[in-house]
């Protein structure tokens, strides 16, 4: 699952015009939190947001995959529509609905 220092820090940039962000290595990936609330990897170059039943067919009506690491079923977080990351008010909201599900999940 690797990934190139310069998609790292570009991810993380617009994320952080968003929100705070944090980024962690985690099996050749990025994990990506805010404020200590896990809600976006980055696994061979592309981007993926936790999702649930409220957000899943936004990314699927866009054509994204699921991350699927090991080919054995998914692990909720779908690749984000790569337009997405370059405009800011939609990344704005994809993005607190990717924290809000995660935060769900967390309180569960």
């Amino acid at each position: 699952m690797a990934v190139s220092a310069e998609l790292r820090d570009y991810v993380l940039d617009q994320l952080r015009a968003v929100a705070p962000v944090t980024a962690k290595a985690m099996f050749g990936g990025v994990g990506i939190y805010s404020r200590g609330t896990f809600f976006a990897l980055i696994a061979e170059d592309v981007l993926y947001f936790k999702v649930d039943e409220t957000t899943r067919k936004a990314y699927e009506e866009r054509g994204s995959q699921a991350f699927n690491p090991f080919g054995t079923g998914t692990m909720g977080y779908y690749a984000l529509p790569e337009d997405i990351l370059e405009d800011s008010d939609e990344l704005r909201e994809w993005m607190h609905a990717a924290l809000a599900v995660a935060r769900r999940k967390k309180e569960k």
